[in-house]
């Protein structure tokens, strides 16, 4: 489609793999429907321009190195961000709306929910903004739950909405979860909280890449919070043009190892981009990984193992035991192995983009969230869809190759993957003319476009 004059959308990212792929994505998404792209980026983690042609990258000065990014005060580095970032995003705005150019004239900021310094941006600027969820649109009710009840506006532990007794809430365990995440939270995390939460109910709009039939009962309630437009238009990756983002290399090689195994026989093992583990949660993984007697295929990411450069605390007679039934790489391309007929199983950390690409394929989970809102994630995946089952507790061998006969041999897997064939039909008819995510995104170019009234189609 031919770009649009005077509607320039500015999408502002944050810098870790999980928020920087389904950014670019629906950056993507907006940019097939005509508008002119500017991804405004911290330097740190920066995406690769040569991807995205059509987009102009604005690398933002963050201050920030890997070793800092890696840091234990995860919150503070947030905060430095937040700092650090703000004035040179607003120079170059401000400068852009100057030249009066109609291809680069601004029509609306949109930035990643964390990044809520953007919010200020486009206050100062008189602009449009539109923040995005990249997480499940529950996550937001997470966010804005705060554990004292002085905390004017926001959802409380005492709230009715917390102690709600409906099916829905009570099955997602939304106040246990909330305890989890701390019951007696910093003041750097409140402070998170409290500026993500403001700078939500200050938008003009909101977007979440979720699908409108997994959290249709709890949307309406979230509204109740946050009145502004809310947009379900995921997931993203199945709109999106296919184009790499990864910020890790991927081992394309695995995929001939797949075309090697039976139908729906191979676990797939991956936690993601940050999450770690130690020693003896490598050794547990590994040792029940061969006791269950199922090939696998391991994503074992340089530097996530404590104290290791990558698989060398692992027994010798590892690789005697597994013979060609395992393949252990350093990174794999998900979303292709998600989709090879020959996985039957994911064992994942919960990360919305990883429960989202699960989804699509219709292959069933086993659930070890590590951190944040993956408990959530792993509590809709286990007890409320039951599309999955979940680790919990200490990783221990015996208890992981149960799970892994569980849920890829057993009469109660071939029930969840039942149940996640049914998912995988439903998301596709939501991606389908007529079904909700394609509905939900014409109204959403269509509230962008009412923010420009002189937005117009070039010649």
């Amino acid at each position: 489609m031919p770009e649009r004059e005077n509607c320039r959308l500015v999408l502002v990212l944050f810098p870790l793999q999980g928020h920087i792929n389904p950014m670019l994505q629906l950056a993507s998404i907006l940019n097939s429907r005509g508008f002119p792209i500017t991804i405004a980026h911290p330097q740190f983690n920066s995406p690769d321009p040569s991807n995205y042609p059509n987009f102009t990258f604005l690398p933002i000065p963050d201050g920030l190195s890997k070793g800092s990014f890696a840091a234990k005060d995860f919150h503070s580095t947030m905060l430095a961000i937040h700092r650090n970032c703000q004035e040179p995003l607003r120079q170059f705005i401000q400068q852009t709306l100057e030249q009066k150019d109609p291809k680069d004239q601004v029509a609306c900021i949109i930035y990643d929910a964390v990044m809520h310094f953007a919010q200020k941006v486009a206050s100062q600027l008189n602009l449009p903004s539109i923040n995005v969820r990249t997480s499940a649109a529950a996550s937001m009710l997470a966010f804005a739950a705060f554990p004292r009840a002085n905390e004017q506006g926001y959802v409380t532990f005492t709230d009715s909405l917390i102690q709600d007794e409906t099916h829905e809430l009570q099955s997602l365990k939304l106040r246990d979860l909330l305890i989890t995440m701390g019951e007696n939270p910093s003041d750097t995390i409140l402070e998170l909280r409290a500026a993500t939460t403001s700078a939500t109910r200050n938008s003009s709009a909101i977007i979440v890449n979720t699908i409108h039939f997994l959290e249709e009962e709890i949307l309406p309630k979230i509204q109740e919070y946050f009145p502004e437009p809310i947009f379900a238009i995921g997931p993203f990756h199945k709109l999106a043009p296919s184009s790499s983002s990864s910020l890790l290399k991927e081992d394309t090689g695995c995929t001939s190892w797949l075309d090697k195994q039976a139908s729906r026989s191979v676990l797939y093992v991956s936690l993601g981009s940050v999450a770690s583990m130690n020693e003896e949660q490598l050794l547990e993984t590994a040792m029940g990984l061969a006791m269950s007697e199922r090939p696998f295929l391991w994503v074992v990411r340089p530097g996530s193992v404590s104290c290791a450069e990558w698989l060398e605390l692992l027994p010798k007679e590892f690789q005697e035991i597994i013979g060609q039934r395992g393949c252990i790489v350093k990174w794999a391309p998900q979303k292709e192995v998600l989709a090879h007929g020959a996985v039957g199983g994911f064992w994942t950390h919960c990360g919305w983009n990883s429960t989202l690409e699960s989804i699509c394929e219709g292959v069933p989970m086993l659930c070890w969230p590590v951190f944040g809102d993956q408990g959530l994630d792993a509590k809709y995946i286990s007890h409320k869809w039951k599309i999955g089952l979940e680790l919990e507790g200490k990783l221990e061998r015996g208890k992981i190759a149960g799970a892994i006969r569980r849920l890829m041999v057993e009469e109660e897997g071939e029930v969840i993957r039942q149940k996640a064939s049914a998912f995988k039909e439903r998301a596709e008819q939501s991606l389908g003319t007529g079904g909700s995510t394609n509905s939900s995104l014409d109204e959403l170019v269509e509230l962008i476009l009412s923010f420009q009234p002189q937005c117009k189609t070039a010649d």
